[in-house]
């Protein structure tokens, strides 16, 4: 067996140890099951719900759930059923992708500033703190209201203010490792940064960054949600969730099926998602309590 699938292997047999680690827990194992539930079925809703999301039907108007619209309809008419299991693939796809993009670049910019130091850190760090300064749903609303709310800008906006936090976690896990004596013989044996950041740091810090990139999904979902709520979010009719919660709150006293729908779909994926990430990081070793928040 070759050095390369030898390397293989033993990266899958440590994602199955750590996957198995994480549902031995009751808290990973609900984490889990409630993730891959709506995973699963953002994956597949298209194939089988039973109505148009878009189609508007003024004689449907506010029924209550029935054997024919399980969650009843909305007050143009929608079934919410089909509207809600949608409006999950519509939160799950811009989420993870945002999600992804802050972990790369946060990572990835955290690590530099970590291994350089100096004035180039210091000065890195100072216009991440005054990104940090900014309120960044004041900043969410000016991007959306000058380049639109298509999801080509939602995505890397949403990835660029949620990666901020990462790149402190970073830069501090850096830190913890550069001084270790195989990063200080790299350098002596003339090691290019690239190459030690490749080879040495990455694998150190890999774990505290991939936590945090966990937990940041969950705060940019409810942040995602936030902005479709105020109506900054995807354009109508793309089914959201925080759009729906939007246009039915008035509905509360004599429609609630059309809120509560929208409502469980999201509070269960973030409860999904901070609790699979929260075992992620026991299974890794890694204790968030005991950081300071970023």
């Amino acid at each position: 067996m070759t050095l390369e699938k030898e390397q293989k292997k033993n990266n899958l047999q440590k994602v199955y140890e750590v996957i198995k680690t994480m549902a031995s827990k009751p808290s990973g194992f609900i984490g889990l099951s409630i993730l891959l539930f709506h995973v699963i079925l953002a994956i597949t809703s298209p194939l089988y719900v039973p109505y148009d999301y878009k189609a508007i039907d003024p004689s449907l108007m506010l029924q209550a759930p029935s054997s024919e619209y399980w969650f009843g309809t909305d007050s143009l008419g929608r079934d919410v059923f089909t509207r809600t299991i949608l409006g999950g693939r519509t939160a799950l796809t811009v989420t993870f992708f945002g999600s992804l993009i802050a972990l790369l670049w946060g990572g990835a910019l955290g690590i530099f500033c970590g291994l350089v130091g100096g004035k180039i850190d210091d000065v890195v760090m100072r216009i991440i703190d005054a990104f940090l300064s900014i309120p960044w749903i004041l900043a969410m609303l000016l991007i959306v209201s000058l380049l639109g709310t298509t999801t080509l800008v939602l995505i890397p906006a949403l990835g660029f203010f949620y990666g901020k936090g990462i790149v402190r976690v970073a830069r501090a896990a850096t830190h913890d490792v550069i001084a270790k004596d195989f990063i200080v013989s790299a350098r002596a044996r003339g090691h290019s940064n690239l190459s030690i950041i490749w080879n040495e740091i990455l694998p150190n810090v890999r774990d505290a960054i991939m936590v945090e990139g966990a937990m940041r999904w969950s705060w940019m979902l409810l942040g995602f949600s936030s902005l479709s709520f105020l109506g900054f979010g995807v354009s109508p009719p793309t089914p959201d969730w925080g759009l729906m919660i939007s246009n039915a709150r008035g509905l509360m006293s004599f429609a609630y099926w059309a809120v509560l729908a929208p409502i469980f779909g999201l509070s269960s994926l973030i409860i999904g998602i901070n609790l699979t990430a929260d075992a992620f990081a026991k299974a890794l070793g890694i204790d968030r309590s005991t950081k300071a928040p970023v």
